[in-house]
């Protein structure tokens, strides 16, 4: 069963969404998306994590859209993107999507990082061969089933969404408290500014938004990966941070000693949403590792990017 609710309004919701102009709606593989685009050269494709959106990556757009073509989906169920097909939302289904998304946009991604789920869901595009980047950046990544209580609270909430589709309804309803939203992100290990705060309780007070990230959470199977990540044929860099509560840094040690060409890379003093609490940190080393996979020149000059499609090289 996938929870079926109208998606938050772009007029209302999304009337001051960061990146605005950036935006675009267009239909892939049978649904609608929103997503961001900006920027010219290289294709970086950025997925967030269950839960988020575009906003996720609302201060890494600016500075990346200098260098490269940067793309940036709400994920199916997320965000202003519409609900898909039941099946859809399973991992490999999420892949499929994402690789429709980017038949209908033309594009094809050089560089991909993906936080969270979205590194799990790249890392599978990867294994099935819809996407060929020359590395995959894991942010933080959900890759391994999560273990602990923290796992089986979230597991069982998603398996209810199942039986009971009044539950995205009541989370919703609970987001008003702005205190709530405070304490789950904080319970993250991040600390991360009023204006991301602000949209992450925008978002989860939309009841089609949780539905969307509940259905997503109750079709995933990570099982399979784990083993799956010794046939991936794509350098992959492992990013974590050393205060992240909701994915341990130590499964990241098991996907290295599984994959074929890994390495792993630790990040002082942050959380699982790192790349909002130093987005500058995150750029650094999106633009390090696009040197060192010959994804961008030292020589590439940088582009001034001052409005929707409007870039010019510096």
């Amino acid at each position: 069963m996938v929870f079926r609710a109208r998606r938050p309004d772009w007029e209302t919701v999304g009337g001051d969404w960061p990146n605005r102009a950036h935006s675009r709606f267009l239909l892939a593989h049978g649904f609608r998306w929103h997503v961001q685009l900006a920027g010219r050269g290289p294709v970086l494709l950025l997925l967030h994590g269950t839960g988020a959106s575009t906003h996720s990556f609302r201060d890494l757009l600016a500075p990346l859209a200098a260098h490269f073509t940067v793309v940036i989906p709400d994920l199916p169920g997320h965000g202003f993107t519409a609900n898909p097909p039941a099946s859809s939302f399973t991992l490999p289904g999420m892949g499929r999507s994402v690789a429709a998304l980017l038949h209908q946009l033309r594009l094809s991604p050089d560089l991909v990082l993906g936080h969270s789920a979205g590194a799990a869901i790249l890392i599978r595009m990867a294994l099935d061969r819809h996407i060929h980047p020359k590395a995959i950046i894991s942010l933080n990544g959900a890759l391994l089933p999560f273990k602990g209580s923290s796992g089986h609270w979230f597991s069982g909430l998603a398996k209810l969404l199942l039986m009971n589709p009044l539950v995205p309804r009541v989370f919703a309803w609970s987001a008003t408290d702005t205190r709530r939203v405070e304490s789950l992100i904080r319970d993250t290990g991040s600390d991360i500014d009023a204006r991301g705060l602000e949209l992450y309780a925008r978002l989860f007070r939309e009841p089609g938004h949780v539905g969307g990230a509940l259905a997503m959470m109750a079709n995933w199977d990570l099982r399979a990966l784990r083993d799956l990540v010794a046939h991936l044929d794509t350098p992959l860099h492992l990013v974590v941070a050393e205060h992240d509560r909701t994915v341990s840094p130590a499964d990241a040690d098991l996907i290295a000693a599984r994959a074929g060409d890994a390495d792993l890379r630790v990040l002082p003093g942050l959380g699982h949403l790192a790349h909002e609490e130093r987005p500058d940190v995150i750029v650094d080393l999106i633009l390090d590792l696009a040197r060192r996979h010959g994804v961008l020149s030292d020589k590439t000059p940088a582009a001034v990017c001052v409005g929707p499609g409007r870039c010019e090289t510096g």
